[in-house]
């Protein structure tokens, strides 16, 4: 038992670096171990008053640690919440069609360097950011996307929500990633793209405005530089894919008949 829950802490331990790598709340967290490590030093010595002044500070010590760990811990708790859901981002029967339809708005958009942003949400997801845009219940056309995103129309500013494999909503504002490890090259777009994916089950798409360059962002984590070929691989993966019917042990006309 006790090799047991050693394992459990150690892999709790693993995850919630890893978790909170590359962001403030690593140079804080080697913060309050610095004081609990000066506490115990003042302590051995026998400096009572600082001992009694540090021990009143350690006593609101797991206060302080929900305030300046809130971001982190809101993160956390939602990622726990969706991950409990089983449904996709999208039906088989419908994903193929869409995924022609994005690409070949993004080789457009790309070539001609028109700035994009599309958010691909859950079922259920995003109903906030989908209220404060401008609602659009349309079919996804790759001319459609490509129309919302010219710099002439009213829409560009903002990113497009795709849902249920419908374009829900247009000129929608994200939230700001402040993680300090995006590099400077990455404009508003990417960092807006990186902080929707930190708290919510999406994948996101952006297609720089300044070079054409297609990245997308999933998790957190952004992935810059991608081919037409490569977007399309990562949809197929994203948006239901024979390899998960087959997981869950359906047949590809099964899933369709099931999912309908």
């Amino acid at each position: 038992m006790d090799f047991i829950e050693t394992l459990v802490i150690a892999g709790v331990l693993v995850y919630l670096y890893q978790w909170i790598r590359g962001t403030f709340a690593i140079q804080a967290g080697i913060g309050i171990v610095l004081l609990i490590v000066v506490n115990l030093v003042i302590r051995v010595l026998g400096f009572t008053t600082i001992d009694f002044i540090l021990s009143g500070i350690m006593n609101v010590g797991i206060l302080a640690v929900f305030i300046i760990f809130q971001p982190e811990i809101r993160k956390l708790l939602y990622r726990l919440g969706t991950n409990t859901s089983l449904d996709r981002f999208f039906t088989r029967s419908g994903s193929d069609d869409m995924i022609d339809e994005i690409v070949d708005a993004v080789k457009v958009m790309a070539k001609e360097k028109i700035g994009a942003l599309i958010v691909f949400a859950r079922t259920s997801s995003l109903q906030d950011i989908i209220d404060g845009g401008v609602g659009i219940d349309a079919k996804i056309k790759s001319e459609l996307i490509i129309t919302i995103f010219r710099k002439e129309t009213p829409l560009h500013d903002g990113a497009v929500i795709i849902r249920n494999n419908r374009i829900v909503a247009a000129s929608a504002y994200l939230p700001i990633s402040q993680n300090p490890n995006i590099a400077q090259s990455f404009g508003t777009r990417h960092r807006a793209a990186v902080g929707v994916s930190e708290t919510n089950n999406v994948f996101v798409l952006v297609v720089s405005e300044e070079t054409g360059r297609i990245s997308i962002s999933r998790n957190g984590s952004l992935t810059s530089g991608l081919t037409i070929q490569k977007l399309r691989a990562e949809m197929e993966e994203a948006f239901g894919t024979q390899k998960f019917e087959e997981e869950m042990g359906f047949s590809s006309s099964q899933a369709e008949m099931n999912l309908k």
